[in-house]
């Protein structure tokens, strides 16, 4: 998160509080990050039904009118993801050619996001729409924030938060979409006629990829809500 650093001592000086919600906010990260590999590496080591996630991805595809998908090799350790501007999948080696459970979940997961795209799903339109609205609220409300309190103006620290508020509510926007794309995929995986072990692994690598998401979201809502209390103590001073 690009956040932590930021607003510690806020104001007058050393905040306390502060300094327990970026411990929190960290510590829940961590843990949600720890139970996901931990996931991902006991059903990595468990096969699939004989295929990998590229063939059982490309099958979901299909079958969802998403044809025109296409699937390619990217490399790092769970850097999977599907990307709207080329409409293609990008899988990690691991889980292109990997037979495992695991690699069958994650991949299908991220065809569940290209099935979003075809069938028009709400929620991952605002999230696309949010998209340059967050890459240029993320670079600039630091900067503002420290020009209001170096100059002492309310109105810029108030700017600040609320270009802040962007990530935030696409934090929160992430969730659905995160969740539906794994919705769909369990539904696919289920309703392909693979096995109940498949089925069970990718309901649990995929519950807890959700967790980082909700982490994620948990540590901005509270940083926000710290931001907003906190400015509104100072002008009560």
């Amino acid at each position: 998160m690009p956040y932590y650093g930021y607003g510690y001592g806020y104001g007058y000086g050393f905040d306390p509080l502060y300094l327990v919600i970026v411990i929190a906010t960290t510590v829940i990260g961590l843990m949600a990050q720890n139970y996901v590999n931990s996931t991902y590496r006991r059903w990595s080591k468990v096969a699939s039904d004989g295929e990998t996630g590229e063939q059982v991805a490309r099958r979901m595809l299909d079958d969802l009118g998403c044809g025109r998908v296409g699937i390619r090799g990217t490399s790092g350790h769970l850097s999977d993801r599907y990307d709207p501007r080329d409409n293609n999948l990008y899988l990690s080696r691991e889980n292109l050619s990997g037979g495992s459970v695991a690699s069958v979940a994650v991949a299908c997961h991220e065809a569940g996001h290209a099935a979003q795209r075809e069938s028009g799903y709400f929620m991952m339109k605002v999230r696309h729409a949010l998209v340059p609205v967050v890459n240029f609220t993320q670079n600039i409300w630091t900067i503002v924030f420290l020009l209001g309190i170096m100059m002492n103006v309310a109105g810029l620290t108030t700017f600040a938060i609320a270009l802040f508020a962007f990530s935030v509510i696409f934090q929160l926007v992430t969730l659905p979409v995160e969740i539906d794309a794994s919705r769909r995929a369990v539904a696919y995986i289920e309703r392909s006629g693979m096995s109940e072990v498949n089925v069970r692994g990718a309901r649990k690598v995929l519950t807890a990829a959700a967790l980082t998401y909700v982490a994620a979201a948990l540590a901005s809502v509270m940083q926000l809500l710290y931001l907003l209390a906190r400015t509104n103590r100072n002008r009560d001073e």
